[in-house]
C-alpha cells in the first residue's frame, strides 16, 4: 500500500525576514525523505525580491524544489479537493495577513491559504511586523478564530544562543513543532 506524502505549501511574502524561510526549507528538505513530505513553494513578486536582497542568492532554486507562480490558480493546492495539509507563510506580511484575513484570495498564497482554512487544515503565519496597529491585531484576531495560527518571529534566548543562525532556528524549530514533525534540538527545559 502506497503512503500518500504529507503536502507541505511554504509561502514566502514581501516582509523582511527570509532567513527564516531558509532555514525551514533547508530542515525541511534534509528530512523530506524520511518524513514522507512534498515540498513546495509560492514567492509573492515582492517576496522574491526581499529573499533575493537579503540571502545574496534564490535559495529555493538552490534547493531544487517546486515552485509556483503567485498568479497561478491552475495548481492542486488552489482546491479545496487537493489542499495542502500544512501550510507556513514565513515571512508573512501584514498585507498578506489582511487580505486572507478579510477573504480576499487575489493570489496563489492568499488563495491557497483560504483553501487551507476552509478545509480545517494547519496554516501558520510567521509575522514580522512590529509594532502592531489595532488593525493588525484585529486581522490576527480573524485568523486565530478561523483555525490558523499567529507565529510572531520572536527569537528565545534560553540555550544562549551564539550567532543569528541559532537565533533563527528557535523560531524555525517552533514551526517544525507546531508542523509535528520531529527534529533533534535541545528544548529550553532540557538540561
Amino acid at each position: 500500500m502506497k503512503i500518500r506524502k504529507k503536502n507541505i505549501l511554504i509561502a514566502i511574502t514581501g516582509a523582511s525576514g527570509s532567513i527564516y524561510a531558509k532555514n525551514l526549507l533547508e530542515k525541511l528538505n534534509d528530512i523530506k525523505e524520511k518524513e514522507n513530505l512534498e515540498i513546495s513553494v509560492i514567492y509573492s513578486k515582492t517576496g522574491k525580491e526581499v529573499a533575493k536582497h537579503e540571502i545574496g542568492y534564490d535559495f529555493v532554486e538552490k534547493l531544487n524544489l517546486k515552485t509556483y507562480e503567485d498568479n497561478n490558480f491552475y495548481v492542486p493546492f488552489a482546491s479545496g479537493s487537493s489542499p495542502a495539509d500544512i501550510m507556513v507563510i514565513a515571512p508573512c506580511s501584514m498585507g498578506s495577513l489582511g487580505r486572507i484575513a478579510n477573504g480576499f484570495s487575489d493570489s496563489l498564497i492568499t488563495r491557497a491559504a483560504d483553501v487551507v482554512l476552509k478545509e480545517r487544515k494547519k496554516l501558520i503565519l510567521l509575522t514580522r511586523e512590529t509594532p502592531l496597529n489595532l488593525i493588525h491585531i484585529k486581522n490576527m484576531e480573524l485568523i486565530s478564530v478561523s483555525g490558523g495560527i499567529i507565529l510572531p518571529a520572536s527569537p528565545s534566548f534560553y540555550n544562549k544562543p551564539t550567532n543569528i543562525e541559532d537565533l533563527v532556528n528557535t523560531v524555525v524549530f517552533r514551526i517544525l513543532d507546531l508542523m509535528q514533525i520531529e527534529i533533534n534540538y535541545k528544548r529550553w527545559a532540557e538540561k
